[in-house]
């Protein structure tokens, strides 16, 4: 009961947000119209556009006997289904940060912390309610962009590439734990600073590692695929664990109290 109170609670507060409105709402739309649109855009491909996909990839395509469009569609479809691992990242994040130091700045905080809620009770709150817009978020916005996709892909193939399971291993277990890390980070960093705007650009800085994986497959480093996407949702939720533990034992209600300044 205390934990759903501290839910709704938090969802009347940040959604009054600008900043969490353009990334809960927006946000989503852009990536699948930007997605979309580049598959319309490349549905009549011609020779000229190979040069945009990496040497390796294009003579993969070849092997498998994929035409120029195809294997142009492929490429982008793959570096588009990243983004959806960045919804994860910074919805939580930019609502997360603003649940504790946002608080503070409206001193709303200090009546929290003297009531009976247990520490456990009030990150969990916290965290849900910035985890639970993220995840919907995600998971939305995938469902729609696979059914968009199918009006644009050049063929079956393409939209089998786009629908790989790799990428429902992504979105439906990886993208809820990247949540969690970023949920957990952001709370960290909200109840050590006292300016709501730099809790939002340090928490931000949790993307970075997905940005990194992006470009990585965009210059043609190396290609993900199931069992890399497996490895990565472990490394994930061993830093959940470990974040989780520390999250708690790091937030220390007596020393919000006390140390930071009005």
């Amino acid at each position: 009961m205390r934990i759903r109170t501290i839910i709704y609670k938090e969802w009347l507060e940040v959604f009054r947000n600008r900043l969490v409105l353009f990334t809960v709402g927006l946000l989503p739309i852009i990536f699948i119209a930007v997605a979309v649109v580049q598959l319309a855009a490349t549905q009549n491909a011609d020779s000229g556009n190979m040069g945009d996909i990496p040497g390796n990839l294009a003579q993969l395509c070849q092997l498998q006997g994929l035409n120029n469009a195809e294997c142009l569609q492929g490429f982008l479809a793959n570096q588009f289904m990243l983004f959806f691992l960045i919804l994860p990242l910074a919805i939580p994040a930019t609502i997360a940060s603003y649940s504790i130091v946002g608080e503070k700045t409206t001193r709303s905080l200090e009546p929290l912390l003297a009531t009976p809620i247990s520490t456990t009770e009030l990150i969990l709150g916290k965290g849900l309610a910035a985890a639970i817009p993220a995840i919907v978020a995600t998971w939305l916005s995938f469902g729609i962009f696979l059914v968009a996709a199918r009006f644009f892909v050049v063929s079956d193939r393409v939209y089998a590439a786009i629908t790989n399971p790799m990428w429902f291993v992504a979105v439906g277990i990886i993208a809820p734990l990247l949540t969690v890390t970023a949920v957990n980070v952001a709370i960290f960093i909200s109840s050590r600073v006292n300016d709501p705007r730099a809790a939002e650009q340090l928490s931000t800085l949790v993307m970075m590692p997905i940005l990194l994986l992006i470009f990585l497959q965009i210059f043609g480093v190396f290609a993900l695929n199931l069992t890399s996407m497996l490895l990565l949702g472990l490394i994930v939720l061993a830093v959940d664990v470990a974040l989780v533990f520390v999250g708690v034992k790091l937030f220390q209600r007596e020393t919000i109290l006390t140390r930071w300044k009005a």
